[in-house]
């Protein structure tokens, strides 16, 4: 029985296609393109309107710490802001990363299907809440909580340990409420932990099943499985997903400008500390920096710092990514 042959494609078929081939690519370029160009006028445009602070403080403006914009007093020292940034993002990488990697695994591995995909749904859900929201919880229910119950309890424990004692001791001539970095790192931690989770619980579930299996099966226990099989496996999309949460600390305002203090600009070693971040500084002294232009150009001058700070948290990540792949077993 003779079987029939599909049509072969003709010239217009052919030329159509690639016109389309074409088409897309030139779409695609044209994305790249767009965006590369939106970042470079954001730089221009924040270094043009930052360029008259940075002609009255000089060098000052990126390593002093007091921000004064009282007429003829003025000094602008932005370290201060730069360091609450810092603080408080590494602080809610290193609370949240723990926490979230090991929810990840637990409802990948552990978990029954029951209740793994619940827990799944509900910290999904998490990334919807509204920053304010997080904000005004921190500020009525966790603000109180440390002030009367935590920040006694690292007093007396963590608080007396050689090296690290200081971090968990009332800084000096500064009243202590509750308001500070480590309630500005718990907040943020709490905000990038559905992030971490979800998509190292999306790394995890591609480990193919039969690298897990065949351990299993080769005698190995959950334990030899997770450490051998799965965690090598997904190790580079566990570090990526720090990565996005990390920057989604960086550049948050609302909810760490509620719990943070926003009371002082020096730099004491203590996380029971209250200060700013770059971002909130910025949301609570913008909508009205007075008649001066250079107190103008001093807040302007704050976005491009926050800039340089996510983009140096970028690069370092990126290297930390690359090396954490090119490892044996590395990951994807």
């Amino acid at each position: 029985m003779a079987v029939a042959k599909a049509p072969a494609p003709t010239v217009s078929d052919t030329t159509g296609v690639q016109r389309g081939d074409q088409i897309f690519g030139f779409l695609l370029r044209l994305a790249g393109v767009i965006v590369i160009v939106v970042l470079v006028l954001m730089v221009l445009v924040l270094a043009g309107k930052s360029l008259e602070v940075f002609q009255f403080s000089g060098l000052s403006y990126f390593t002093g710490t007091i921000w004064d914009s009282v007429d003829g007093q003025e000094q602008f020292g932005t370290l201060a802001f730069t360091v609450g940034t810092v603080v408080t993002s590494i602080l809610a990488l290193l609370l949240a990363t723990p926490l979230a990697v090991g929810a990840a695994i637990f409802v990948s591995e552990y978990a029954p299907r029951w209740l793994g995909q619940p827990i799944a749904f509900i910290v999904e859900l998490l990334v919807t809440i509204p920053s304010v929201a997080y904000g005004l919880w921190g500020y009525l229910v966790m603000v109180p909580f440390l002030d009367k119950t935590l920040f006694p309890i690292l007093r007396g424990t963590l608080g007396q340990l050689p090296l690290i004692g200081t971090f968990f001791q009332d800084p000096r001539g500064v009243r202590v409420t509750g308001e500070s970095w480590l309630a500005g790192g718990i907040i943020l931690a709490i905000m990038i932990l559905p992030t971490i989770l979800s998509l190292s619980r999306e790394v995890i579930s591609q480990v193919p099943r039969l690298q897990k299996e065949g351990m299993l099966a080769l005698g190995a226990t959950k334990w030899e499985m997770l450490s051998g099989a799965i965690l090598p496996f997904a190790k580079g999309g566990i570090v990526g997903s720090m990565v996005l949460g990390l920057a989604r600390a960086v550049g948050e305002t609302m909810a760490v400008g509620m719990v943070v203090g926003n009371t002082t600009d020096r730099i004491l070693p203590s996380l029971f500390t209250p200060g700013y971040t770059i971002a909130s500084f910025i949301a609570n002294n913008y909508s009205d920096p007075g008649d001066s232009p250079v107190v103008r150009s001093a807040l302007v001058g704050l976005g491009l710092v926050l800039l340089i700070v996510a983009t140096v948290f970028n690069l370092i990540s990126r290297a930390l990514v690359r090396q954490v792949t090119k490892m044996p077993g590395g990951g994807r």
